[in-house]
């Protein structure tokens, strides 16, 4: 399961000190494009790096969650990362909830963040559209919470995609604002790894859009627990036209998107990608990609169903990579408070 992306832009490990954080929401089913653009890459980097993947659930409530949904999806979203190839022996697991120290330093840091700052976020633009001034502030402020899950483990890099690089400046930002107020050095500067070009997977119903957990259609998106049928009937009715043969060409963006699917499912080039398949029409195409498809994701199924059967070990996984989180957490807030000027009692 294993894969190395030749387009990659690891850091080099020179230093045991190097520490990567990353996470998702756990929100529905993770899909493939949670996979090819994120975790895959987390696998890559496990062995060489201090790794902490949390799932983000305080992240997760900045809008209305149901509570037993919620924590199943916890536990479904660690059995996907660990069928995906992330060893809990290697690497810190664990919910982000779990850590107080989230929450207490996002408050502190939002203490040194200016207004000026949020307001440039463009995500709260998006997310709260033309209800914004009903948005809640977990929505607006959220991304100093981002900037304090990063900082409280004192990260050196940030696996992200391009749309989540403007709160790495932001939290490199307020690292730097920290730093400067208590004449110190003492946080890190963050470096965002950003995603390779292929990794950033579209919509199946629409070629210009992420593929997105919170998409109203299921047939936008192959999700790790889909069987192998269900994959099928999805590529099948994915968007298409009516041009002859496939290309990566701006103007067929559901041709590109497929064949990025495919290239980075086999780990190849978008020129291999078309001398293989350049000239197949959709339908041929389409049935090629479910293949190589359902043979990479199949093995991800089946793993993430027997770790769900034994909560046990996933309750057991995360119990551990709390302790381990909260450990270093605890460092690093004892010092904040010290520099802050709280009182030790």
């Amino acid at each position: 399961m294993v894969y190395m992306n030749p387009h990659s832009t690891l850091p080099t490990a020179n230093s045991s000190r190097e520490r990567i954080l990353s996470g998702v929401q756990p929100t529905g089913n993770l899909h493939l494009g949670n996979y090819l653009g994120a975790i895959r890459r987390w696998v890559d980097m496990q062995n060489d790096y201090q790794c902490l993947f949390m799932l983000a659930d305080l992240h997760a409530i900045t809008v209305p969650q149901d509570p037993a949904k919620l924590r199943a999806s916890v536990r479904e979203t660690a059995a996907a990362y660990i069928a995906c190839g992330i060893d809990p022996a290697k690497n810190i697991i664990f919910p982000q909830s779990a850590i107080s120290g989230h929450s207490e330093l996002a408050w502190i840091l939002s203490c040194h963040t200016p207004i000026g700052w949020l307001n440039r976020m463009t995500q709260f633009k998006d997310k709260a559209g033309k209800d914004k001034e009903k948005a809640a502030l977990g929505l607006y402020s959220y991304p100093v919470l981002m900037a304090a899950d990063i900082l409280l483990y004192k990260t050196t890099h940030v696996p992200v995609g391009e749309d989540q690089k403007q709160h790495i400046e932001l939290a490199r930002d307020i690292a730097g604002a920290f730093n400067r107020n208590y004449d110190c050095e003492f946080f890190p500067l963050p470096e965002p790894v950003i995603a390779a070009e292929a990794a950033r997977i579209m919509s199946l119903r629409d070629g210009t859009k992420k593929m997105s957990k919170s998409d109203e259609s299921d047939y936008s998106r192959i999700n790790l627990t889909d069987d192998a049928d269900t994959i099928a009937l999805k590529f099948r009715k994915a968007k298409s036209d009516m041009v002859e043969g496939m290309s990566f060409a701006a103007d067929r963006p559901e041709a590109a998107n497929l064949l990025s699917i495919y290239a980075a499912l086999k780990g190849i080039s978008k020129e291999q990608t078309l001398a293989e398949c350049g000239d197949l029409n959709f339908s041929a195409f389409k049935a090629l990609l479910t293949e190589v498809a359902v043979a990479h994701l199949s093995p991800i199924t089946a793993k993430m169903r027997e770790l769900l059967a034994d909560q046990a070990y996933i309750d057991g996984v995360l119990k551990n990579g709390a302790g381990q989180a909260r450990e270093i957490a605890a460092q690093t807030m004892a010092e904040v408070k010290d520099l802050v000027g709280f009182l030790a009692v």
